[in-house]
């Protein structure tokens, strides 16, 4: 069962301004990552269903998150249907995040009362995601589509759409400066917020300072 409500989701993800984006099939590996994204000032985080017995080693980083990370919200990605959202929501998740819009998903968060993130590429998409009640939608894939001048454009006719684009968002200031400019409500990062080097490396310090300093930079584009 989410210990986190749809509300409280839906504000960590507007408070951090960035959703990140993470598989690994080592626990370790996973509850290092997550807690150095935590030290960084992270509160929410998306393991991603991308590996073999992904939903065991979710269920295991869940319990770490509720017992050492106070605050930290969890959720799981990269669910295409609602058997496997079912299985990650009887583990904790706390929102689901989808690379495409499936409505048995959306019916079965809704009863669950879980956050429920669906990837759109057209606007007739969006404005679907949002009848079947998503509160975020993710852009996806985002540079491929559009990029910032397609959020721009979303907002214009639909301006209380609350974007999160994943794909093609890095952590250089002018990069996410184009998209907060645009008007995205959040932004999700994967490989550009986890370097191999410094996963392969164990270098979780160096993974905390960049955490930190992509929630600075964050602010100070939002602020600009």
């Amino acid at each position: 069962m989410a210990k986190y409500g749809r509300s409280e989701v839906f504000m960590a993800m507007k408070d951090t301004g960035v959703v990140p984006v993470f598989f690994h099939k080592d626990i370790e590996v996973c509850k290092q990552v997550v807690k150095a994204c935590y030290d960084g000032g992270i509160r929410v985080f998306e393991f991603v269903n991308r590996g073999d017995f992904a939903h065991e080693i979710f269920s295991e980083l869940n319990k770490y998150v509720l017992s050492e990370l106070p605050g930290m919200i969890l959720g799981a990605g990269s669910v295409v249907e609602a058997a496997t959202a079912a299985i990650f929501i009887q583990s904790g998740a706390n929102f689901i995040v989808s690379p495409l819009l499936n409505e048995e998903i959306a019916k079965l968060c809704n009863r669950r009362g879980v956050a429920w993130a669906p990837g759109c590429g057209t606007i007739s998409e969006i404005g679907k995601a949002q009848e079947l009640g998503a509160e975020v939608i993710k852009l996806f894939p985002a540079s491929e589509i559009g990029g910032p001048s397609f959020v721009k454009a979303v907002k214009g006719p639909m301006p209380w759409t609350n974007i999160m684009p994943t794909g093609g968002v890095d952590t250089t200031e002018a990069n996410l400066a184009g998209w907060f400019r645009a008007g995205v409500f959040c932004v999700g990062m994967g490989s550009n917020l986890f370097p191999r080097e410094i996963i392969d490396s164990g270098n979780y310090q160096a993974l905390a300072q960049k955490s930190k300093e992509l929630i600075e930079t964050i602010k100070r584009v939002r602020k600009a």
